[in-house]
């Protein structure tokens, strides 16, 4: 556990910065509250945030100099959770290069170097393809411009802050994130044939993992997969979804989406430093999300 996480009573709590705190960086802030942190949310929209939260103005790829007079003195971790306004190479390069960049750039000028750093990346800097397994340790030699960009993206941060962790998440799913319980209502779902491997976490978990590698960890890796236990055919999900809300089992057909590839992501890293998931496979997860558990965070 880091130094600042063992904090005597006597002392002020520790701070964590949250850089482009929406639905996910918000969670995240919550569960470091709820850890008795002082949690710093950095977005566009700052007064939408939750008042547990403090609300920081800012544009990840604008002038951020004014929102940063406002930083404390000490920064113990600063979280960056960016998210493209679209999926093309120039918005993810402005939110996953661009905005991680400017973040680093301005906690410099600032003289704030905080003890721990993360970043949100994506398992598709890989481009496997064939359902096979892939890992940290799998070369990334992604199939698209976005994934490119988010390779790239890696390298800056670890060109920058060489023991910086950069979690891959795939799939992220949970509270108003309803794409495929939609497409089973609405009766468009289709069960891909052929078959192909898909990846998924619930956010809850994704932002207890940041957390956890933030605070409980004592020497983290550079890299982790953030995944759940269960790799899964996509035409599963669906029909265990028309199984759970009473509905036909969708017909079998040519799978349109190419989102995800197929591939079997490992979390062994992961759970290796003590994290245990919630919701360890998609049925546990889908059933709380049917079941109205959880709020998305605006």
């Amino acid at each position: 556990m880091s130094a600042a996480a063992d904090r005597g009573p006597r002392d002020a709590p520790p701070t964590v910065l949250i850089a482009g705190c929406g639905d996910l960086g918000t969670e995240v802030g919550l569960r470091f509250v709820a850890r008795g942190w002082h949690a710093i949310g950095l977005r566009r929209r700052a007064h939408v945030l939750p008042a547990a939260l403090v609300p920081l103005a800012g544009d990840l790829t604008g002038d951020l100099s004014r929102a940063f007079e406002h930083l404390p003195s000490s920064i113990e971790a600063v979280v960056i959770t960016p998210a493209a306004d679209e999926r093309t190479p120039a918005a993810y390069r402005a939110a996953y290069v661009d905005g991680l960049t400017n973040v680093l750039d301005y906690l410099d000028r600032r003289d704030r170097t905080p003890a721990r750093l993360l970043a949100v990346s994506s398992t598709a800097v890989y481009g496997v393809d064939d359902g096979s397994d892939v890992d940290e340790d799998t070369p990334t030699a992604p199939t698209s411009p976005t994934g490119a960009v988010l390779v790239e993206a890696e390298q800056v941060l670890h060109r920058r802050r060489p023991d910086a962790v950069s979690l891959r998440l795939s799939g992220i799913y949970g509270p108003g994130r309803t794409r495929l319980i939609d497409r089973v209502r609405s009766g468009e779902a289709v069960l891909p044939d052929p078959p192909a491997l898909s990846n998924r976490i619930h956010r809850d978990d994704a932002a207890a993992a940041i957390v956890h590698l933030l605070t409980a960890t004592a020497a983290p890796e550079r890299l982790y997969l953030g995944v759940d236990d269960a790799p899964v055919d996509r035409g599963e999900v669906l029909a265990f979804l028309a199984q759970e809300l009473g509905l036909p089992r969708p017909p079998t057909g040519p799978d349109r989406s190419t989102r995800g590839g197929d591939k079997r992501c490992r979390n062994d890293r992961l759970k290796a430093t003590g994290f245990r998931f919630t919701y360890p496979t998609y049925r546990e997860g889908y059933r709380a999300i049917l079941a109205g558990d959880g709020i998305r965070h605006p």
